[in-house]
């Protein structure tokens, strides 16, 4: 994995990484690898405060570059959208309250 551009943003709590990473005969990584990847490149970082923003792999290439996230701890990543941190295990989904049955009236 080589990192093409970091960047430290202090008002998010966050280092922003755009990557880029070779695979020479398999296939894309997934995103749980790359966000293991991602957190050994940074000295403290868990997988679980790495967000993978976006990934595009080359078509006919075995090349694939990115965009990801390392905050500094899982409360720094509320300003997520909701779906993302879904995505990435972060936070549970909620079941959804069940619609209240109305009684049908009588038809007289």
């Amino acid at each position: 994995m080589e990192v093409i551009n970091r960047l430290d943003n202090p008002l998010l709590n966050r280092v922003e990484i755009q990557f880029k990473v070779e695979h020479k005969n398999k296939s894309t990584p997934s995103r749980t690898e790359l966000c293991s990847a991602i957190a050994s490149l940074e000295p403290g970082a868990s997988s679980e405060t790495v967000i993978v923003k976006e990934v595009s792999t080359r078509f006919g290439q075995p090349q694939t570059t990115g965009l990801a996230f390392i905050y500094d701890s899982v409360e720094s990543m509320k300003n997520e959208p909701k779906y993302i941190l879904l995505r990435h295990g972060a936070i549970e989904e909620e079941a959804e309250a069940a619609p209240a049955t109305v009684p049908r009236a009588e038809i007289k």
